[in-house]
């Protein structure tokens, strides 16, 4: 009696989890985003392309921290390209997408890079002018040099006489 229920309940659990596995698969759409070019500056266009045909779905859109939500466009196929405006304000740093497609959202990492600026105009000084420091090293350097000029042309006068 015992090995009936245990063969029954082994039966109907391995039905339930037959039948459950489709539905309980995961969603792999879209397989991956790419970006060109993958590094970036603030202000800059990128063109965003994912593979997978339900970002050709009308209505599927790609979003990140560093631009405003973007629909996507059919290439064909199994292809969906968006071209995006990073933030002039964005950070420097890796960027994540979230791609809106079916309404079923996913989320890539590291898909493109915001570079840094430079301060520009200022040659990469932090200080006006030269500072004490600077002026004694400066001092001594010419004074080094006129003392070793010194010994030197004295040197060559005394050789002339011989």
């Amino acid at each position: 009696m015992r090995t009936t229920r245990a063969l029954v309940v082994a039966a109907a659990t391995a039905a339930a989890v037959g039948l459950a596995a489709p539905a309980a698969s995961a969603w792999d759409q879209p397989s991956s985003v790419t970006a060109a070019p993958s590094v970036i500056a603030p202000g800059g266009q990128l063109v965003l392309t994912a593979n997978g045909s339900a970002c050709t779905v009308s209505g599927s859109t790609i979003s990140s921290n560093a631009f405003t939500p973007v629909k996507f466009r059919s290439m064909g196929g199994n292809t969906a390209t968006a071209t995006v405006t990073v933030n002039s304000n964005a950070t420097a740093g890796s960027y994540s997408v979230t791609t809106n497609c079916e309404n079923r959202m996913k989320t890539f990492t590291s898909v493109f890079t915001v570079i840094g600026g430079v301060q520009g105009g200022l040659g990469g000084s932090s200080s006006a002018g030269a500072t004490p420091t600077d002026m004694a090293i400066g001092g001594g350097l010419v004074a080094a040099a006129l003392v070793g000029g010194g010994v030197f042309w004295m040197r060559r006068r005394s050789e002339t006489r011989i």
